[in-house]
């Protein structure tokens, strides 16, 4: 075998490998094929990097990673690659009823526009697998118990801060959100607190981020698995948004930490 024969026998076992690392590629809205003929080496880091590392990182699990990247590209309006990505959710684990109940939770934290957006991609996701409305959630559920003194601390602490300029928003907000949306049983509120995140980091709304945070800590989200959602939005958000949560993330690790 000539040298130049043996070189390109092994650029493409090394693409072949590369390739392998992402989970089913010929799901994609735009395939590998297509990626190289215009931008080579943004295929290589997304099989190399994205999916041969980030992806396979201990710090969060695949489950979690799915959940953060759906709530990243609904927030960002990039409902297109939801088709392949909640795909990939269901693989990992995710459940159908709480990719439906994330879509609804973000209609509060991204827009209705944006909720909206994503229901045709995943639409086409749940008619291809037969997933139909026995898998779904209830519109009105038995919702689980509230945390009574907490609410009303959160609830106290919003209407002293904004009641005069805006009583008809901090009421929805108790009524609505905590008292309603965030006691819905089809997803954990460990798992709302994540979407919620990443979702908060994904639009650079960094000023909610302290509140969220600790409130998905409280949720039982632990630092290591914060600090890693965080790590796995700079691929999927890009490295301004991560880098612009990493303030309000130290602030709040390290006042949970002075409060042991």
């Amino acid at each position: 075998m000539t040298f130049l024969a043996a070189l390109t026998a092994g650029a493409l076992l090394m693409s072949t490998a590369a390739q392998a690392q992402q989970p089913t590629p010929a799901g994609r809205r735009v395939s590998p094929d297509q990626v190289r003929a215009v931008a080579p080496a943004l295929e290589a880091h997304t099989q190399e990097r994205l999916y041969g590392e980030i992806w396979r990182r201990p710090g969060l699990s695949p489950r979690d990673r799915s959940l953060t990247t759906i709530a990243m590209m609904i927030a960002r309006g990039q409902q297109p690659a939801l088709t392949y990505y909640a795909d990939q959710a269901l693989e990992n684990g995710v459940a159908p009823r709480e990719i439906s109940e994330t879509i609804t939770h973000l209609a509060y934290y991204c827009g209705w526009g944006a909720a909206m957006a994503a229901i045709g991609p995943v639409g086409e996701v749940f008619a291809r697998r037969g997933i139909g409305a026995d898998q779904l959630p209830s519109a009105t559920p038995d919702l689980a118990p509230i945390d009574a003194a907490g609410e009303a601390r959160r609830a106290q602490t919003v209407s002293d801060q904004f009641a005069a300029t805006s009583p008809e928003l901090v009421g929805y907000t108790t009524d609505y959100l905590f008292k309603d949306l965030w006691l819905r049983p089809d997803l954990a509120p460990r798992d709302r607190s994540l979407i919620t995140v990443a979702a908060l980091i994904a639009a650079g709304q960094t000023a909610q981020i302290p509140f969220h945070l600790n409130r998905a800590m409280d949720n039982g989200l632990t630092q290591a698995q914060a600090s890693e959602m965080i790590t796995h939005l700079a691929f999927y958000a890009g490295w301004p948004s991560a880098m612009s949560a990493l303030p309000a993330a130290r602030d709040v690790f390290a006042a949970r930490a002075a409060a042991r």
